[in-house]
């Protein structure tokens, strides 16, 4: 059985993103962007919800093409491009870059049959689809990276529930400009 992560940065009080989809405040340190990059690059398979997706795929498949791109950039380019990548959802009609279309049928559903799949470990992004993971007991493991900043609302990192998910803190690290980040794996 593959190993499904849920790695998202979020703000202290909670969001992914601020009011109107704003991701500004959650700019990398270069060594956390390293730290990204090197998951990227163990990762058999990626699944997106349709938001992350956009957000994604609109940066990442050029980037090491822009003027002044850092090797860094460059890097994390190129290993966005080459990992597999599924994306969820219902209005979506077309991907690329390295990625297949789920339209249809329960999210949980098609996740628990990729994690019986041989192959790589899985990573999880984007809101909603992590939510039905987590209401489906999915999650083997949560890499939280919080920042130090208070957005007030926006997109909640973590969805109502129907019972607790316990967890064992597996990890602890500070990165440059005060991220944190804390890896947990799930208590079965």
């Amino acid at each position: 059985m593959r190993k499904l992560t849920f790695g998202m940065n979020l703000s202290l009080d909670g969001y992914i993103a601020a009011p109107g989809d704003d991701i500004g405040w959650g700019v990398p340190s270069d060594e956390l962007f390293q730290w990204w990059s090197d998951r990227v690059e163990t990762t058999g398979l990626t699944l997106y919800g349709r938001r992350l997706w956009e957000t994604m795929s609109s940066a990442w498949p050029t980037a090491d093409q822009r003027p002044g791109a850092t090797p860094a950039q460059i890097e994390f380019a190129g290993r966005w491009r080459d990992v597999p990548k599924v994306v969820f959802s219902s209005t979506a009609i077309a991907v690329d870059w390295n990625a297949r279309l789920v339209t249809t049928g329960d999210a949980a559903t098609e996740i628990a049959r990729l994690k019986a799949e041989d192959g790589g470990p899985l990573d999880v992004g984007g809101a909603t689809l992590a939510a039905a993971a987590m209401r489906a007991g999915l999650i083997d493991e949560y890499a939280i990276v919080t920042h130090p900043v208070l957005v007030g609302g926006g997109t909640p990192c973590f969805p109502a529930l129907d019972s607790w998910v316990n967890l064992n803190l597996t990890e602890t690290r500070t990165f440059p400009g005060g991220a944190l980040l804390t890896r947990y794996e799930t208590r079965h």
